[in-house]
């Protein structure tokens, strides 16, 4: 793989931990009703473990590269959507941005959603590159939210 290539995976997936790191420092106070955050949060808790339980031992990776002996992942969740951990993540902190609800919350939410989407569409061409299966998966999944999108 490419040094850039590299280094572009890198720079995402710290992006993406910074601005999760940043989004969960007690900046604001919790709101009025805290438990539609909370329950969104669990729920996006669940679709991640959903996604870690479909992947056989050693075959996930927090960056975007794709490793020398994975495997597509189509089963359990895969079957839905295509991203399920970056699904997880966003309703993990869309319920942080629910319970600490502050502008600071919101503008972190939207450029987390900005970095994790940059991920996921780089993630999906080096996919495209590396297997036909793929490419037939795509056009029975959605990205990030069942039949929708």
């Amino acid at each position: 793989m490419r040094y850039n290539a590299i280094m572009k995976s890198k720079i995402l997936v710290f992006l993406q931990f910074f601005i999760i790191f940043l989004m969960i420092l007690p900046f604001g106070t919790p709101t009025i009703h805290p438990y539609i955050g909370m329950t969104i949060l669990v729920f996006g808790g669940l679709v991640g473990l959903l996604a870690i339980t479909a992947h056989k031992r050693g075959n996930f990776n927090i960056r975007p590269d794709i490793k020398e002996s994975c495997e597509l992942v189509t089963q359990g969740i895969y079957a839905y959507v295509r991203h399920p951990m970056y699904l997880s993540v966003l309703l993990m902190m869309l319920g942080v941005s629910l319970v600490y609800f502050t502008y600071y919350e919101l503008i972190l939410y939207a450029v987390l959603v900005i970095v994790l989407l940059t991920k996921l569409l780089y993630e999906e061409h080096l996919w495209q590159c590396h297997s036909e299966e793929y490419v037939q998966y795509k056009k029975h999944t959605k990205r990030l939210i069942p039949f929708l999108f």
